[in-house]
């Protein structure tokens, strides 16, 4: 009966996902379970699982992708779905229409929306005026399907992830954001080291620091790389150019000096170390040694990418309840 009732508490279907502070333990929960059971259905038990049959899902894409892309479109084929994959030649949001009339157009030929977007607001724009759900699938603030991905590895890697330290080692950026909005919700504790000037937003620092003493998990902001690495268990970084920064490069290389991630930088961490990275990936940011090792997920961590995309649009498309027993956080 206990489990029911935390069932019948998670309510996903119809509803948007633009950012994880808008999703409890239990949905997150939910959603990383469904993903796992569909990985177990369709990977390793080659079953057919059509449950999105006859639906399709219109993909926006204002900034280039390849992981994002992929794992939408062939999730969505291998539910029995049809995507449709819209460009900025395509579509251009409130350039050659009005973001208001584009979301009202697509609510009536689409079932659900996965946008990659510049600025967040569009996300924000789109959702408000749109009947159908809308699927963040990156935007200047955030990237919370990327970490869907990072937490169903980690789970398959770990057993459970409360307890788990996380040090994130890099840029304040939109993956970081989304780490900050979900991690303390699943008993994780969060290590960020940044340079001076790349901290994360100021208002996603609050939120998290709410978060970190609602939930009892430790949150710290520090600027050296090793102290962050200390006793934590998975190491994390990302680009330190993101799109459209460019020209920033020569700059931001300077200022990331000594945050590459060597084997230096896990000798001082826990002794189950593992190293994520949401990729594409640059030399600068983590060396070859550490990126190949077998402590280094980012492989299975991409895969999952496809198989937390599926899991999130099933949840919110359908009544699906998994097969498998539920995983242990």
């Amino acid at each position: 009966l206990v489990g029911k009732a935390a069932l019948d508490s998670v309510k996903l279907k119809g509803r948007s996902f633009l950012t994880l502070k808008d999703f409890n333990a239990e949905e997150i929960k939910h959603i990383l379970w469904v993903s796992a059971d569909l990985k177990n259905r369709i990977k390793h038990r080659s079953e057919y699982v059509p449950l999105l049959q006859g639906k399709s899902i219109a993909m926006i894409f204002e900034k280039r992708s390849t992981r994002t892309r992929m794992s939408t479109e062939t999730g969505f084929s291998l539910l029995g779905g049809h995507p449709c994959f819209l460009t900025p030649q395509d579509i251009h949001l409130g350039v050659n229409e009005s973001t208001t009339d584009t979301a009202r157009v697509l609510s009536g030929l689409a079932d659900i929306v996965l946008a990659r977007v510049y600025s967040h607001s569009s996300l924000e724009h789109l959702d408000k005026d749109a009947s159908i759900p809308i699927i963040n699938g990156l935007s200047d603030l955030y990237h919370p399907i990327q970490i869907l991905a990072d937490l169903l590895t980690l789970q398959e890697h770990y057993g459970s992830l409360k307890g788990l330290t996380l040090a994130w080692i890099g840029d304040g950026n939109n993956v970081l954001h989304s780490f900050m909005m979900s991690l303390a919700k699943l008993g994780v504790n969060l290590k960020v080291a940044t340079p001076k000037g790349y901290e994360p937003d100021a208002n996603v620092t609050q939120e998290a620091q709410l978060l970190s003493k609602q939930f009892g998990t430790k949150l710290q902001f520090l600027t050296d790389p090793m102290e962050a690495a200390r006793d934590s268990n998975v190491l994390v970084t990302d680009t330190w150019v993101s799109m459209g920064q460019e020209e920033e490069k020569k700059r931001r290389l300077k200022d990331f000096h000594g945050y590459q991630i060597t084997m230096q930088t896990g000798s001082v961490a826990a002794p189950d170390w593992t190293f994520l990275h949401c990729l594409p990936r640059k030399a600068e940011e983590v060396d070859d040694e550490v990126f190949y090792s077998p402590r280094s997920l980012v492989f299975a961590e991409a895969e999952n990418r496809k198989w937390t995309i599926m899991g999130l649009m099933v949840c919110i498309l359908t009544d699906y309840t998994p097969q498998i027993p539920k995983l242990k956080f």
